[in-house]
C-alpha cells in the first residue's frame, strides 16, 4: 500500500498525552493515583535518595574504597614516534597536532613518547617528551623542543 496524504497515520502511542494524576475515578488513575496502597511511597513529600535499596545497605557502600584520585595531576595526550614519522613533515609545532589529528583538544598537553622508529630529520615540539623519544628524534638528525605548558589559573 502506497503512503499518501490520506492514509498517514502517526506511530503508535505517539500522540499519548501526559499521565494526569490525582484527577479521580475518571481518569483511570483510581483512587490511589497510581501511588499503590500504603508503605513510604504512597505518603505525600516521600522522596528516595539516588540508590536507595529499601533499607538494605546500598551498592555504593558495600563496595570497598580504595586508592586515592589527585585532582591536581596533570595529564597529557600521548602520541607515539610512529605516528609522527608516517607524517610529511619537517617540524610539527603545537598547533599542528591538531590540524594533523593527533589530538582532539587545541589545550591538550602533549607528550611523545618513543614507540616506533624515525628516519628522517624532523623539529618536534611538545610539552614532554620520553627519554627513548628524545634521542630517537636527535639521532634521526631532528630536534625535541619542550614547549612551556600554560600556567593553570
Amino acid at each position: 500500500m502506497t503512503r499518501n496524504l490520506s492514509n498517514l497515520r502517526a506511530p503508535k502511542k505517539a500522540n499519548t498525552g501526559r499521565k494526569r494524576v490525582g484527577r479521580g475515578m475518571g481518569s483511570g488513575m483510581g483512587k490511589t493515583s497510581t501511588r499503590g496502597h500504603k508503605g513510604q511511597g504512597s505518603r505525600s513529600g516521600s522522596s528516595l535518595m539516588r540508590g536507595f535499596e529499601g533499607g538494605q545497605m546500598p551498592l555504593h557502600r558495600r563496595l570497598p574504597k580504595r586508592g586515592f584520585t589527585n585532582i591536581f595531576r596533570t595529564e597529557y595526550v600521548v602520541v607515539n614516534l610512529e605516528r609522527i614519522a608516517d607524517l610529511d613533515a619537517s617540524e610539527i609545532g603545537l598547533d599542528d597536532y591538531r590540524k594533523l589529528g593527533l589530538v582532539s583538544s587545541r589545550k591538550a598537553l602533549i607528550k611523545v613518547l618513543g614507540s616506533g622508529e624515525l628516519n628522517k630529520a624532523i623539529t618536534v615540539h611538545a610539552h614532554k617528551f620520553s627519554k627513548s623519544a628524545a634521542e630517537k628524534i636527535v639521532k634521526a638528525g631532528g630536534k625535541a623542543l619542550v614547549a612551556e605548558a600554560p600556567a593553570a589559573a
